[in-house]
C-alpha cells in the first residue's frame, strides 16, 4: 500500500445497484475512474453483473462479479457472496477503499479496518427519506435511518456526501469525517448549441409548451407527478405536452395514468447525444423524486440551457437554485404552477441561468475532491482532462 501523497494507488471501488444501462451512480462511477487514471492512480470496479468479467475500460479496471437481481427494484443486481468478495479484495490489495453502497456492502468498512486500508463510504443517497417513501407512515423511519447511518459513520474513515442534503443525516448524529464532494456533469456533451428546431417541430406544435421528464420509471422517483402536472396545466387550458425519457417497472402504470394526454414514452434512450438534444429543446424539465441526493439529470438538462422544475423536499433545490423552480408539496398542481412561472421568465434569461448554474459543476472538481478524501494527489490542471487515459496501465490478475 502507498502512503498518502506519495505516488500512484490502487483505488478498489465497489457497488451495488447500479443500472445495467444508464443512470447517474453509473455516469458517476465511470467519470471518476476517468479522473483517478488521468491523476495517475489506479483504479478498479467491482460490480454485480449476470456474468463474471475482468475488463480494461476507459475508467480502468472494471471486474463484473455474478449477482442476483433485485425484483422488486427493478432488476438491480448485487454482489452478495462475502466470501468471494473478501478473497477478490485480498487479492487486489488496494491502496484505498470506495464504497458506493450503504446496505449491502456495509461490512467491507470492517475489513478495510482489519487490513489498515483507508476508506470511503460514498452517500449517494438520503436513507431516511428512502425509508419514508417505503414504510408506513407510522414507522419509525428516522429512528432505523440513524440506526444504519451511526453503524456506519463507525465503519469507514469518511463519508463523503454530494450535497447538504445527503450530509444532513449524517450531521445530525455529529458524525466525523464528514466532508461534502458535489460531482459533475460533461459540460462538453451537454450544451445549449444542442436545441434542436427539426426534434421540436416533431415533439410539439407551434406554441405548446415542452416538457421532458427523464430518468427511471421507478417509484422513487415519482414519475407521476409529472405525468399529473401536464394534466394540470391541460386543464387550466395551457397548451403543454410531455416526453418521458427512460424505462423501468413503473412504465405500464404510468402509461395507464396518461391515457388521454398528450405523453410519449420514449423508454430507454441509448444514444446520449439524442438525449441532450431532447434535453436542450425542452423549455423545462421536470424531476419531482424527493429523494435525489444530486439528480445528474437535472443537470444535465441545466448544463443544456433548460430549466428545472424540480423536488423540493430533496437535494435539487440546492443543486437547481435560481436556474429553476423548487417545488414544495407533491402534487402535480404544484409543478404545473412552477412550470408556469418559469414560463413568464424571458427565454435567453432562464437558458442562460440555467447553464451558468451548471458550471459551477464539473467532473475535474468532482475528481479533486473525491482524491482529497482519499489523501491522493489530484489532477494537477484541468488541461488534463483533455488527455485523460482510456485504459489502466496496470492490471493484476485474478482467480476467478
Amino acid at each position: 500500500m502507498t502512503d498518502p501523497g506519495s505516488g500512484p494507488a490502487t483505488i478498489v471501488r465497489l457497488a451495488n445497484f447500479v443500472g445495467p444501462r444508464s443512470g447517474g451512480l453509473r455516469t458517476a462511477l465511470h467519470e471518476l475512474g476517468r479522473g483517478y487514471l488521468a491523476a495517475g492512480h489506479c483504479p478498479v470496479l467491482i460490480v454485480p453483473g449476470p456474468h463474471f468479467k475482468d475488463e480494461e475500460t476507459p475508467q480502468g479496471r472494471v471486474i463484473t462479479l455474478p449477482g442476483p437481481t433485485v425484483p422488486w427494484m427493478g432488476g438491480y443486481r448485487v454482489v452478495l457472496g462475502r466470501r468471494r468478495l473478501t478473497s477478490l479484495l485480498d487479492s487486489l490489495n488496494p491502496d484505498r477503499l470506495e464504497v458506493s453502497d450503504r446496505t449491502t456492502l456495509r461490512w467491507t468498512g470492517s475489513w478495510a479496518r482489519r487490513h489498515g486500508v483507508p476508506s470511503i463510504m460514498v452517500s449517494h443517497e438520503n436513507v431516511t427519506a428512502l425509508l419514508k417513501m417505503a414504510l408506513p407512515r407510522w414507522a419509525p423511519a428516522r429512528r432505523i435511518a440513524d440506526g444504519l447511518n451511526q453503524r456506519t459513520a463507525g465503519r469507514y474513515d469518511q463519508i463523503v456526501a454530494t450535497t447538504e442534503f445527503a450530509a444532513a443525516e449524517f450531521r445530525r448524529l455529529g458524525a466525523t469525517g464528514l466532508v461534502k464532494v458535489p460531482l459533475g456533469v460533461d459540460l462538453e456533451r451537454f450544451n445549449p448549441s444542442l436545441h434542436d428546431s427539426a426534434l421540436r417541430a416533431e415533439l410539439a406544435r407551434p406554441g405548446e409548451l415542452l416538457l421532458v421528464h427523464c430518468g427511471r420509471l421507478s417509484p422513487e422517483k415519482r414519475v407521476e407527478r409529472s405525468v399529473d402536472a401536464l394534466a394540470a396545466l391541460r386543464a387550466r387550458g395551457v397548451p403543454a405536452v410531455l416526453v418521458v425519457v427512460g424505462d423501468g417497472p413503473r412504465r405500464p402504470a404510468l402509461e395507464r395514468r396518461a391515457r388521454g394526454l398528450p405523453v410519449q414514452f420514449l423508454g430507454f434512450v441509448p444514444d446520449r447525444v439524442h438525449v441532450a438534444r431532447l434535453l436542450a429543446t425542452a423549455d423545462a424539465v421536470l424531476a419531482p423524486g424527493p429523494a435525489e441526493t444530486f439528480g445528474l439529470a437535472a443537470l444535465e438538462a441545466m448544463a443544456c440551457g433548460t430549466p428545472v422544475v424540480a423536488a423540493g423536499d430533496g437535494a435539487l433545490g440546492e443543486v437547481v437554485g435560481d436556474a429553476g423552480v423548487a417545488v414544495s408539496g407533491g402534487v402535480g398542481a404544484r409543478f404545473a404552477e412552477a412550470v408556469l412561472e418559469l414560463a413568464a421568465r424571458p427565454e435567453a434569461d432562464r437558458r442562460a441561468a440555467a447553464r451558468l448554474r451548471a458550471q459551477r459543476y464539473d467532473w475535474p472538481t468532482a475528481v479533486n475532491g473525491m482524491l482529497a478524501a482519499h489523501g491522493l494527489d489530484p489532477l494537477q490542471t484541468f488541461e488534463e482532462v483533455a488527455s485523460w487515459p482510456r485504459v489502466s496501465a496496470l492490471r493484476r490478475s485474478v482467480t476467478r
